[in-house]
Parts: C-alpha cells; structure tokens; sequence
C-alpha cells in the first residue's frame, strides 16, 4: 500500500510538471523562455510541500528536461544551440534541488508536528477515558477500543488467572483458540513481544505484546498483523501498552481493596448480627426454659399458675419464631433469592390477615383505626410477603407507643400509585437517625429498652423495593412516626388490547 501511494506521489509531480509545460506553451510567445523557469520552482515547490523530498526531487529533474525539450531553441529536441542555456539547466536543477529540500523539511517537521499533536490528543483521550473507568472489564473495553483505532485491525487482551492466561476482551475478527493463548502465554512468561514481525513464532498471524510494569507483567495485548502500520502508530501503540499495564494494575488493585472492604464490612455485620441476635434469642429461650423448669420441677402448681407459664411460654416462642423468620427473610433479601408471585390483592383483606396474626398480647389497649376508601382498588402484591411486611410496620408502631395510644392506616391514591401510610403516637425517631433507619441491625439509641434485631424495617424495604414500590418514614421526637408505603397498582388492559 506504501509502494503505490509513492507511485502516485511521483505521478502527480509529472501531472503538474505537465500542466506547468502547457500552461508554458501558452505564454511562451510572451516571455522569454529563461522566465518559464519560475512555472517550474512553483511545480518544485508544490510536490515538495504535498509529497515530501522524492517527488520534489523527480519533479526538479523532469523540469530541466522539459523546459530544454519544450522551450530551449531548438525545440523539441535535447540540443542546445546556445551554450548559456547550460549554465540556466544547472541553475534551475541546483535552485529547484535546494527549494525541494527545505520544502520538504518544513513539510516534514509539521507532519512530525501534526502526528505528536495527533498523538498526545489520543493518550490524552486514552487517560481521560480510564479516569472514568469504575472497573477491570470498563478499563479492558477502553484499552481494546483505543488499540483497535490505533492499529485499526483487530485486538484481544489476555490477563493471567489461576490456570494461566485468559482471554478478557477480543474485537468481533479476533478468534481466539489454543494457538493464540500458547504464543500470549509464551509472551507473558519470557517478557518479549512474541508472533508475527518477532523472532518468537514468526508465523503466527498477529503479534503479541506484553503489558510490562515496575511490579512485573500485567498482561498481554494482541492485534492481527498489519503491514502498513507507521512508525508513529508503533510508538503510540508502545506508550499505550504502557497505560495499559498501569491502568489494569490499578483497576485489580481496586478490586482487591474492594473486596478487602467488603471482608472488612462483612465480619462487622457478622459481630453485630452475633451480639444483637445472641441476646434477643437468649432471651425468649430463658424465659422458656424457666417456665419449663417450673412445670417439670413443681407439680404442685395451681392451674392458673400453669396456665400463665404456659401462656409466657407460648409467647416468647411466638416471638423466637419471629426473630428466626427475619433473619431467614433478610437472608433471602440479600442473596436475591426471594421470590415474589403477585397476584391482585384487596388492601382491607391485606391488612386485616396482618393484624389477625399479630398476638393479642402484642395488640392490647391500642386502637387501631382503618381509613380505606370501600372503592379502592386492588394492588398487585406476594399476599404472604406483604403480611409479614405490613405485619413488621405495625409491630414497630406498637412496640414504641404508649399503652393505650393509636394506630392509623390510612390507604389513598397518589399519582396513580396505592399510598399506605402506618401513623402512630409513640416516642419518635431522632432526625439524626431519620437515613440510617431502613438499614439492618441498626437501631435508634431511643429504642435500646425495646426488643428487636433491628432487621424489620430492612426487611420491609426489600419487600417493597422487589414490588417496584417504594417506602419512606417521617418522624419527630414524642410526637410519632409515618411510614409510607407506595405501591403500583396492576396495569388494566384497554379495549382491543390482549
């Protein structure tokens, strides 16, 4: 491809060497022939400035021959008749030899210009792009796209892994096998570019070069051989390797703090599961175990003694059931195991199986008040999930109310969506604590009197959440809480949609 563009460089310094001879032709009955010459330096020039030294050269040679063909008595031959006209030749050749290399060099010097400045904006572009990168395959997929560009074929970067080299980003035309693993592998292991152009299996069909490091190799990048790749893209292509290196260091260095930090953050939700669930299990357990003891130990107990360590008994395993069935609801929360199956719901029926399965002792004196519109419509929802959900909602409320204070669920529409909100008149949540309340085990410094895991309310928003629905509270301190609970309600098919 090289050898034909310099064809018709060289074709076109004739074109115009021709042009200048007929356009000399025309004029020449005006001027005398040593004036023709300046038609010639302006050809020089020109192929010296769009095609670089050869052509100017070519052109100042086909210019003197020419111009004693065409113009130098008597014509249309090579002879000269007057020998001043020799001393014209050597000076056109020597100024036209002389313009052509200081055209050329100035040509030259802002092609090397316009490529550093072509170069510096792709590693600029290269650098601002990898800033951005969050992860590995972000990173992989800007070096792979900036590499494709440069060598405009196709790529494919190979980083190491447990059992050797793997293939972590090809274009849509690198076919990626055994053969092309073994020479990146033969690559990374002896730190040398390897396959086509090398020393190092010059068959092969691309070539293979390491991402080298201070701290070693990072990898390999691998593109089909391309024969017409510039020095200037080979160097470009070289410092790209070498931000390539620097930025997968990077990214797999942000891996590893990544899962340091979530390490880190998982044995402390694991000593705060284990300190806040050992006393909240230990507790109901006590008081069963006591009330078993007393049983088994004294059988000369009235029977409304029997009756109440019964009943304390039930009680507190009505209450263990609940904390272990939380802990399994988070559980499936957080593994992205739970399942929802929805199915149009009534809202009034919703609420009152939540309230039917809260204990009575639970409930006691507190009035619940129920404002949902006989017309409202009914919401897609998991029945089950939305129980436990609702169910959570309410034993909060309950649990941080006065004795005999109200409960109000309250159901309206609100921009086409079912808004549910849970209002009591209890203690309240601290502004400070307001963000942090849907988070698991935390618990208000209000609430340290109270039982609980702190697990209810995490639960609540990932059941919501799984509904595309969403949950709020608002609060003040002494005067109650609000949780909102917003949901969507089913889509209705219109008339002649199936």
């Amino acid at each position: 491809m090289k050898h034909i563009q310099n064809w018709n460089s060289y074709s076109k310094s004739l074109m115009l060497v021709v042009a200048a001879s007929l356009l000399g032709e025309g004029v020449q009955r005006f001027l005398a022939p040593t004036n023709l010459v300046m038609l010639y330096l302006l050809v020089v020039v020109v192929s010296a400035i769009r095609w670089g030294r050869g052509p100017a050269v070519f052109a100042s040679f086909m210019s003197v021959l020419a111009f004693d063909f065409l113009f130098v008595p008597p014509r249309l031959n090579f002879s000269v008749a007057d020998s001043q006209y020799l001393l014209t030749f050597a000076g056109l050749l020597i100024v036209a030899l002389v313009i052509s290399a200081l055209a050329a060099r100035a040509r030259d010097r802002a092609l090397e210009a316009n490529q550093r400045e072509i170069q510096a904006t792709l590693l600029y572009n290269l650098s601002r792009d990898l800033a951005t990168a969050l992860d590995l395959k972000a990173v992989l997929k800007i070096l792979g796209d900036h590499a494709h560009h440069i060598v405009s074929t196709d790529v494919a970067l190979f980083l190491p892994e447990d059992k050797g080299l793997k293939e972590c980003y090809t274009s849509s035309g690198f076919l990626v096998g055994e053969n092309e693993i073994a020479v990146a592998t033969l690559a990374f292991q002896k730190n040398l570019p390897a396959g086509r152009g090398t020393e190092t299996l010059p068959s092969s069909s691309a070539q293979y070069l390491p991402l080298k490091t201070t701290q070693g190799i990072s990898g390999v990048l691998a593109y089909k051989f391309n024969d017409d790749l510039s020095k200037e893209n080979e160097r470009l292509l070289q410092a790209l390797t070498n931000q390539a290196a620097v930025a997968i260091d990077r990214a797999l260095l942000a891996e590893k703090a990544h899962q340091i930090e979530l390490l880190k953050e998982t044995e402390k939700l694991q000593k705060l599961l284990l300190n806040s669930v050992s006393h909240d299990l230990r507790t109901p357990l006590v008081s069963i175990k006591g009330a078993l003891s007393s049983l088994l130990e004294n059988d000369a107990l009235d029977p409304e003694t029997r009756r109440e360590l019964l009943e304390n008994a039930y009680e507190e395993s009505d209450r263990l059931n609940q904390i272990v069935g939380n802990l399994l609801d988070m559980t499936r929360v957080e593994t992205g195991t739970l399942k929802i199956v929805k199915k149009p719901c009534d809202l009034s029926d919703v609420i009152g199986v939540s309230l039917q399965q809260i204990p009575k002792e639970r409930l006691g004196k507190h009035p619940i008040v129920i404002h949902i519109p006989p017309e409202f419509p009914e919401i897609l929802m998991d029945l089950s999930l939305m129980v436990k959900t609702f169910m959570n909602i309410l034993d909060n409320a309950l649990k941080y109310s006065p004795a005999d204070a109200a409960v109000e669920i309250k159901a309206e529409i609100v921009n086409d969506r079912a808004h549910i909100e849970f209002m009591d008149h209890g203690i309240g949540i601290p502004p400070k604590d307001l963000h942090r309340i849907f988070d698991k085990f935390f618990r208000s410094e209000h609430s340290h009197k109270v039982p609980g895991t702190g697990l209810g309310l995490a639960i609540c928003k990932g059941v919501v959440e799984a509904h595309q629905g969403e949950i709020r509270v608002e609060s003040r301190l002494n005067e109650g809480t609000r949780i909102v609970v917003s949901l969507p309600f089913p889509h209705i098919p219109e008339k002649g949609e199936r």
